[in-house]
């Protein structure tokens, strides 16, 4: 195994959790600028590698591009369930892309995902779990760490963690909240404590986290190495600095609109004119509790210029 990144990393780790047609690399280099450890991709999926691995321009392979420099601590997210595919997939990861680690999804509630016996349904499955977890592991020398939740089915976090306690798994990050809850309720932020009798290695904690008192609350009761932010960073992506400070920051609207404006140059320069269409939902983001947004946001959800955004921030 290459060196494990996750070990130089000064505590409380803040990653940047990954979400599909969010964590770009234009956003993860802005997360990384307000202080954000580590950062994954969107998730990818190993059986797209897998079919696709001779395809010339491999689309799964363009989205997990980034900036060696500006994304330092970079983790590929894959989800899949079968063996083979997750073994091509990591084979893949490791030699072209050469992130800092690889991460498999065993949380994801999406039913497209769910379908496929992949993310948290494969979470459902502790011994396929193993075979595919065992196929990362066995197909790279970079750092492998999962992505869990508090439950799925009748599978419970730390049956789940005891079964695969044999394996070198560097990270785990848990979601407090099970499948069935999916994104909502009260996460459970005392099984991580718990989960530390079942896992040795780095384990971060979850679901939930929108704010410094949500972040403050889940590191105190969890007890965990760090946190992973998902949706708590969209249109607030400065929350990584405030809890590093622990001090809220207020951005004036100017600022925000100078954010705004940065994102869509970063995402105009590496993918042209659909990086600018694809960034309609996350910038509405940034301007809720802003006067007038509501008007601001039926405009922004019909951008297609860089030209666009500068007419309607005037």
């Amino acid at each position: 195994m290459s060196q494990n990144f996750w070990l130089k990393i000064k505590r409380p780790i803040l990653a940047l959790a990954p979400m599909a047609g969010f964590t770009d690399s234009a956003f993860r280099q802005i997360a990384k600028n307000y202080g954000a450890d580590v950062l994954y991709s969107e998730m990818a999926s190993a059986t797209a590698l897998y079919y696709n691995q001779k395809v010339r321009g491999n689309r799964t392979l363009e989205l997990l591009k980034f900036n060696r420099q500006k994304e330092k601590y970079y983790v590929v997210q894959l989800f899949g369930s079968n063996p083979q595919h997750l073994s091509v997939a990591a084979r893949i990861i490791s030699k072209t892309i050469k992130p800092d680690g690889i991460d498999l999804n065993l949380g994801c509630p999406v039913p497209k995902v769910i379908k496929q016996g992949a993310g948290a349904d494969l979470m459902k499955n502790p011994q396929q779990a193993r075979l595919a977890i065992k196929a990362v592991l066995e197909n790279t020398n970079l750092p492998v760490s999962i992505k869990i939740r508090a439950g799925a089915g009748e599978v419970g976090a730390l049956e789940f963690l005891k079964i695969i306690s044999d394996l070198k798994i560097a990270a785990v990050m848990i979601h407090g909240r099970t499948l069935k809850q999916s994104f909502v309720g009260q996460p459970d932020w005392q099984i991580i404590k718990k989960a530390r009798k079942y896992f040795s290695g780095i384990i971060l904690a979850n679901g939930g986290i929108t704010d410094l008192i949500t972040a403050k609350k889940a590191l105190q009761i969890s007890q965990a190495d760090g946190l992973g932010i998902a949706r708590g960073a969209l249109g607030r992506p400065w929350l990584f600095k405030e809890i590093k400070q622990n001090k809220l920051i207020n951005l004036s609207q100017q600022q925000i609109f100078k954010l705004i404006l940065n994102q869509v140059k970063l995402n105009y320069k590496l993918k042209g004119k659909t990086g600018v269409v694809e960034l309609r939902k996350h910038l509405t983001w940034y301007i809720t509790g802003l006067p007038g947004a509501s008007q601001l946001r039926s405009q922004l959800v019909k951008i297609n210029s860089l030209f666009d955004v500068r007419k309607i921030l005037k």
